[in-house]
């Protein structure tokens, strides 16, 4: 006969001690914005970028930024201490239809980059190392929708240009209701979508590559010394690339629900209103060996840095107070409440064309604009852990289950269909009336706790036979403030139930994890 298993799904561990298909890993907090500008190192170097970037890290973060000047930082917006890397992606923003205004979206807890140790003879990331992940200029999805099962994947489908194109993920944050699996969604969906489903934001998901070519720690376009493995966050490595460092991931959630009663649409600062341009960079930073001995013993399957005793780790506060200096060319630039559009006047664009050349608007002022940008318009290159319990599904979407089903070929998204969703639960919520206040030199942020049982049949060999998922609960919830120098938006969320996947965004449009403890904070 069966016996069953009771488990939080917080204790992730446990469950994947018991699966034993688990990797060690750490999420390191970055809960700390260090700067919003239009810089960029890497594809930009000594002048603005044509795009704003949201960068958490070490303030030795510059527009000539490299290892040794990271290591010079007097401070880091991320929670370990020794860590002095820099990591930033496009800012998000929300584009009002009757004003043509821009307003920058707010993360909700800063961003969250996950250290996976996954496959064999893990290495970590040599010093000086840089690596770009996405491709700015893409406006599409080539292949078919929704992603076929893993083990059907072949051919085309692993090719370098397909698992760039996987490595992005959209999800719906809505606590009260079913949590979506990572990196299985691959667009932006449109606001009013977001705007029903998802009450606690939207997940934007991004999978670095982890194959290495074992002997450069750059490249001319910050990509092609890198491969996907075959399954994205795991699988074999290409010829070439048989090295496999630590896998990185990056997680940061945005508060569109602030703008549900709002008129307007979302867009990254790339002017990408599809999100198939979503994109990141990593310039490593750590202090001489520390990475190195965290690859040797960090290996607790709770994720949690708490957990690694070589970790120096900082509050909160210490992380928001940490910022970095903008250059006097960029320093009275407008970039959160921008008239008439994005930032540097970019144009929106919607595919499924690529967009490049870059193009603006009538007011673009070429003296301000980035000329090396072009080192980045080739297009994509063709040259996370894979912790998938059978049975199981996911569990704080660490342990990404994969879709169980496709025999679609088109790369068009099927029109939203019915789907069974979970109810809210009954555990008194905030007041469901959204309130939206700006609060100068502080940050005031909601900590929801939240508990699900998963009952997890198993025979006498231990062997996963069923799985049952009861509803989530909200244990307690609550505030807390922190002293900050820039302001931000406070939201009070209701809970709503999550109803079908939403359709792509049309191109005429501008005419016209589950909550889990990986110390986002909120």
């Amino acid at each position: 006969m069966p016996s069953k298993m009771r488990l939080d799904a917080s204790l992730v561990a446990g469950l994947a001690a018991f699966a034993g298909v688990a990797d060690a890993f750490w999420r390191l907090p970055c809960q700390g914005r260090s700067g919003l500008a239009r810089m960029d190192p890497l594809m930009d170097p000594g002048e603005p970028s044509y795009h704003v970037h949201t960068v958490h890290g070490s303030n030795g973060f510059s527009m000539d930024a490299d290892r040794s000047t990271l290591l010079q930082g007097s401070c880091t917006s991320c929670a370990v201490r020794q860590d002095k890397s820099a990591y930033w992606a496009p800012s998000l923003y929300f584009i009002d239809n009757e004003t043509g205004d821009s307003e920058l979206v707010d993360e909700v807890g800063g961003l969250l980059a996950y250290y996976l140790l996954t496959g064999e003879k893990v290495v970590p990331f040599p010093q000086g190392f840089r690596m770009v992940a996405g491709d700015p200029f893409r406006r599409n999805f080539t292949l078919p929708v929704p992603d076929p099962p893993k083990s059907e994947w072949s051919g085309d489908a692993i090719s370098q240009s397909a698992l760039e194109q996987k490595a992005l993920g959209f999800n719906c944050m809505n606590y009260a209701g079913q949590a979506e699996d990572s990196l299985t969604r691959h667009y932006l969906p449109e606001k009013k979508w977001l705007d029903e489903n998802c009450p606690n934001g939207i997940r934007f998901e991004l999978m670095f590559p982890s194959c290495w070519n074992g002997k450069d720690k750059d490249a001319d376009d910050h990509k092609s010394h890198m491969a996907y493995p075959s399954l994205v966050n795991d699988g074999v490595c290409p010829e070439g690339f048989e090295h496999r460092t630590v896998s990185m991931m990056f997680e940061t959630i945005w508060n569109t629900y602030a703008f549900k009663h709002r008129d307007g649409f979302f867009a990254l600062s790339t002017g990408d209103a599809t999100g198939y341009g979503y994109h990141g960079d990593f310039m490593e930073g750590w202090e001489d060996g520390v990475l190195d001995e965290a690859v040797k013993k960090c290996t607790n399957p709770s994720g949690e840095i708490q957990d690694c005793p070589i970790f120096d780790i900082q509050n909160v506060i210490e992380q928001n107070l940490c910022s970095f200096d903008i250059p006097d060319i960029l320093k009275d630039e407008e970039v959160k409440n921008v008239k008439g559009g994005l930032p540097n006047n970019l144009k929106i664009t919607w595919g499924p064309e690529r967009a490049f050349p870059i193009e603006y608007t009538d007011g673009h002022d070429d003296s301000s604009s980035s000329s090396s940008s072009s080192s980045a318009a080739p297009s994509s290159t063709d040259s996370g852990i894979s912790l998938s319990l059978p049975g199981v599904g996911d569990l704080g979407n660490v342990f990404a289950a994969d879709p169980k089903t496709s025999s679609s070929s088109t790369t068009e998204v099927p029109a939203p269909t019915a789907t069974s969703t979970s109810t809210s639960t009954s555990t008194p919520t905030p007041t469901p009336t959204p309130s939206t206040s700006y609060i100068e030199n502080s940050v005031t942020q909601e900590i929801v706790w939240v508990e699900e049982e998963i009952v997890v049949l198993v025979d006498e060999n231990g062997k996963p036979l069923k799985t049952e998922t009861h509803p989530v609960e909200v244990v307690s919830t609550d505030y807390k403030t922190v002293t900050r120098t820039s302001s931000t938006v406070v939201q009070v969320l209701p809970t709503e139930t999550a109803a079908q996947q939403p359709a792509k965004r049309h191109h005429d449009h501008l005419e016209a994890h589950k909550r889990h403890s990986h110390g986002h904070g909120h």
